[in-house]
C-alpha cells in the first residue's frame, strides 16, 4: 500500500480500490473464493451452485434523476448476481440512518425498494437498522447482501475468453455518473440527464436462454466501462481492443462529459452490461439485447485480441491507439 491514511478515491472502484483490495483485505481474508474476484461469489451448497454478493450504498444525493438510494440498492445487487448467470433469489438489507431523517423521506425509500423488488422478482427477506447520531451520516447509507441460484451447466468466468469472441455493451454509457453530477451540483443541462439505474435480470436471462456462446459478463458500475474492461483483460491474460466510434454515449452525456472535461469511459453506469460472446453469436445477441427495453442502444465495441496481454487499447476516430487504464483518483465520489 503506497497511502498512509485512506481516501475517497479507495471506494471509487479504481486502481486504487484494487491496491486496496490485495494490499489489506485478500492478504487477511484470502480464500479461494474471494479470489474469483467476480461480481457475485460462485458457493456450492447440498451440490447446488448458488452466487452471494454484497454491497453497500452511499449515493449523495439520495433522491436523483430516474431512482433513488433504495432503488438502486436493490437494482446493484440484483446485478451483480445476474451477470453471473444466477436467478435473484433473495436479498437482505441494513440501513444506517442519521438521527433526524424525515419518516417520510425513509417511507418513500422503502416504498421505492419494495417496488423494485417485486418488478426484479426478488424477496427481501431480512434486515437490520441501526440510527446514528446527527452528523455521522449522511442521511441513509444502505447495505445489502443477495443469493441467486445458477445453473450447474452455466460457467461465466472471464478464463473462457479467447482472441476474437466480440465485445458488446447494452448501451449508451456514463449516464449514472453525469446524472448524479449534475443532480448534486445543480448543473442545467438540456435535456436533463438521467440515471440508466435499473435492475436487468431479465434481460440478462432472455439473453442466457438464447444458448449463445456468452463467455462473461460484468456491470460496469464504479470505474466506468473501462475499468471493467481492463479488469476483465487482467484476469483472462488476453487483451481487448475498443473501437470509439462504436462505443454509445448519449449526446448531452458527451457535451457534459467535454464541457466538465471528464471520459465518458470512466463514467459510472447502473444499468448496463458488458459482454464477451462468441463471433459467430455476437450479432444474435445484439438483436436479442436490442429488444429489450433497456436495452435499445446495444452493440458491439471491439473485440478479445492475442496481443498486448493484459491491456485494453482503443482506436479512436482518428485511427490512433489509445491505451485504456483502470480508473485513478476519484473524479466523481460517492455515486453509489
Amino acid at each position: 500500500m503506497d497511502d498512509e491514511k485512506i481516501l475517497l478515491s479507495h471506494g471509487a472502484g479504481g486502481l486504487k480500490t484494487q491496491r486496496l483490495i490485495r494490499g489489506i483485505f485478500r492478504k487477511h481474508l484470502g480464500n479461494p473464493y474471494l479470489q474469483q474476484e467476480l461480481d457475485a461469489a460462485l458457493i456450492e451448497v447440498s451440490s447446488r451452485k448458488i452466487a452471494f454478493t454484497t454491497d453497500s450504498f452511499v449515493v449523495s444525493p439520495i433522491f436523483f434523476p430516474g431512482g433513488d438510494i433504495g432503488k438502486l440498492a436493490v437494482c446493484g445487487t440484483v446485478n451483480d448476481l445476474a451477470v453471473m448467470g444466477a436467478k435473484p433469489l433473495y436479498l437482505t438489507l441494513g440501513l444506517i440512518i442519521e438521527e433526524g431523517l424525515p419518516m417520510e423521506t425513509l417511507d418513500r425509500l422503502v416504498y421505492s425498494m419494495g417496488q423494485t423488488a417485486h418488478q426484479a422478482k426478488v424477496q427481501i427477506v431480512a434486515g437490520d437498522t441501526k440510527v446514528v447520531e446527527h452528523g455521522a451520516c449522511d442521511q441513509i447509507y444502505i447495505n445489502t447482501s443477495g443469493v441467486g441460484a445458477v445453473p450447474p451447466d452455466l460457467d461465466l468466468s472471464p478464463r473462457r475468453m479467447a482472441p476474437g469472441d466480440k465485445v458488446i455493451v447494452s448501451g449508451p454509457v456514463g449516464n449514472h455518473g453525469i446524472a448524479i453530477l449534475a443532480a448534486r451540483e445543480g448543473l442545467k443541462f438540456s435535456p436533463p440527464p438521467a440515471s440508466d439505474c435499473t435492475y436487468l435480470s431479465d434481460l440478462i436471462d432472455r439473453v442466457v436462454s438464447t444458448g449463445a456462446g456468452i463467455k462473461c459478463m460484468r456491470d460496469p458500475t464504479r470505474g466506468g466501462l473501462a475499468t471493467t474492461l481492463v479488469e476483465l483483460a487482467g484476469q483472462s491474460g488476453l487483451g481487448i481492443k475498443l473501437f470509439e466510434e462504436d462505443v454509445p454515449v448519449d449526446p448531452q452525456v458527451k457535451g457534459a462529459c467535454s464541457m466538465l472535461g471528464l471520459d465518458p469511459l470512466y463514467m459510472a453506469n447502473e444499468g448496463k452490461i458488458a459482454l464477451v460472446v462468441e463471433s459467430k453469436d455476437a450479432p444474435a445477441v445484439v438483436h436479442e439485447i436490442q429488444k429489450h427495453e433497456a436495452g435499445r442502444g446495444a452493440g458491439i465495441i471491439g473485440e478479445v485480441v492475442g496481443d498486448h496481454p493484459g491491456k485494453v487499447v482503443m482506436e479512436t476516430g482518428l485511427g490512433t491507439l489509445r491505451a485504456l487504464h483502470m480508473l485513478e483518483g476519484d473524479p466523481l465520489p460517492r455515486i453509489c
